[in-house]
């Protein structure tokens, strides 16, 4: 199964990022050539072959395989990942950051620590394909309904008290062979269907 990745390069996230390009690589979730993707999207073959190679140029399409069409051979080719995500990194000094952000309640504050998150990960993901070994994370993910403003309040005060207590508990600065880890907690209404708003 193709893994997840994450878009470090600036070069990379700009040959992606086209309407044409992102069909493409939707389309060779599973090995295929210019011509069948061509043939896809109803476009000229040519057109496609070369938007796979800058594809490939940019590490987001790698060849497979070959085989004998019609008196030829046909080069097969598969997107690198399953799904991508652009990483801050690709961004260069305009990616968000949390730091510029004074309102740490505000919907920047939390998009910006996201960012971050992402930013880490995609680094962490890096080493660890160096380094052959795994990441520790945690990743909790649920919904939760309240029945007012009232219980919004009350089970966001809960929820920060409760981290902070165990967080209070575990956090230990004089360990010298101690890692330390860090630890976002995000709550927003939930999204019903992107571009139509969500309820929450």
């Amino acid at each position: 199964m193709l893994p997840l990745t994450a878009v470090t390069s600036t070069a990379a996230a700009a040959a992606m990022l086209d309407p044409t390009r992102l069909a493409i690589l939707e389309r060779l979730k599973a090995p295929g050539s210019a011509a069948s993707v061509a043939a896809q999207l109803g476009a000229p073959r040519q057109r496609i072959w070369y938007h796979i190679r800058e594809l490939e140029r940019a590490g987001l399409v790698a060849p497979v395989s070959e085989r004998a069409h019609g008196g030829l051979i046909e080069r097969l080719v598969q997107a690198s990942a399953a799904g991508y995500v652009v990483a801050p990194q690709a961004l260069g000094p305009v990616a968000a950051d949390p730091a510029t952000v004074v309102d740490h309640s505000s919907n920047g504050y939390q998009l910006a620590v996201a960012t971050r998150i992402i930013r880490d990960l995609a680094e962490l993901r890096a080493r660890a394909d160096r380094t052959k070994k795994a990441v520790p994370t945690l990743t909790l993910d649920t919904r939760v309904r309240v029945a007012s403003a009232d219980a919004q309040h009350a089970f966001a005060t809960e929820l920060a008290n409760a981290v902070a207590s165990v967080v209070e508990k575990f956090h230990d600065d004089s360990s010298p062979h101690g890692r330390t880890f860090a630890c976002a907690v995000s709550v927003h209404p939930h999204v019903t269907s992107v571009g139509h708003g969500g309820a929450p």
